[in-house]
């Protein structure tokens, strides 16, 4: 059997995609306690793509969010397939601030393909809403962590993964575009999706070589096969990672997601 390193990157993008994967919720019951959704964004309406509230890890409150995608079909309409508007990102906006008030550590968890690009999100301002985003968490005084467990793409990604650690599942992605966009705009074909898949770097292991990723969790074959051991190594991990950067200051804090953000496509390898 192929070891897990040596999986082409094709392979990862279909075990991140897997329909039996854990989704965001799976997390939330498996590494939190106490867990207190909050809803809407204040402005508009609730966006049931983004889930968070207030919970407790290792007994610490927190602040938690993240997409979810949901399962069967009933789920995944709820959900919008895991697919942000603008008020979701506003919600979690909210939630930070809501953090930054109490001191609260932020924990952040990614899986979706990108932003919702339907007309009327674009109508209520998707683009400022996910750059907003971008603008508070960078600047946040409480420690932020950012877990990719599925399909991290595009913007609607990075709206919530401007952290002081980014932690990626050994066979989740994360990308600026979606393999099948990528092939479709270079060969005009999504039928090279394979080949574009190794040329974006998009899998875990070649980005914390790229320096863009902390901490990659092993989940062997798969997080579905072994969801128990994976919340177990993650778990650790969130826990080692939030003790290092809770020992900074938060000016030190805001200059590595700073300078983080500025790595972002400086050493990215060429796509000829």
């Amino acid at each position: 059997m192929m070891k897990n390193e040596q999986l082409p990157a094709w392979q990862r993008v279909q075990l991140a995609r897997h329909a039996q994967r854990p989704q965001f919720l799976d997390y939330v019951q498996g590494l939190f306690t106490e867990f207190d959704p909050l809803h809407g964004d204040r402005l508009f309406g609730e966006d049931g793509a983004m889930i968070g509230g207030l919970a407790r890890f290792q007994g610490i409150p927190v602040v938690i969010m993240g997409q979810h995608r949901g399962r069967n079909t009933r789920e995944r309409l709820q959900h919008n397939f895991g697919m942000c508007n603008p008020e979701g990102y506003r919600k979690s906006l909210r939630l930070a601030e809501l953090a930054e008030r109490f001191g609260l550590p932020v924990f952040t968890f990614i899986d979706t393909m990108g932003a919702y690009p339907g007309i009327e999100a674009e109508e209520r301002n998707q683009a400022e809403a996910i750059a907003r985003n971008l603008a508070v968490f960078s600047r946040l005084k409480v420690p932020v962590l950012a877990t990719v467990i599925g399909e991290g793409g595009s913007g609607g990604a990075l709206a919530i993964g401007v952290a002081d650690a980014l932690l990626m599942l050994s066979n989740s992605i994360y990308s600026v575009i979606s393999p099948e966009g990528c092939a479709a705009i270079l060969w005009k074909t999504s039928d090279k999706a394979a080949q574009a898949s190794e040329a974006l770097a998009l899998t875990a292991d070649r980005l914390q070589a790229l320096g863009v990723v902390d901490h990659v969790i092993d989940e062997g074959e798969g997080a579905h096969l072994q969801p128990e051991q994976v919340l177990q190594r993650l778990s650790e991990q969130l826990w080692q990672s939030l003790l290092d950067v809770q020992d900074m200051s938060s000016e030190q804090r805001c200059e590595r997601r700073y300078q983080r953000l500025m790595r972002f496509g400086s050493s990215m390898p060429s796509v000829a």
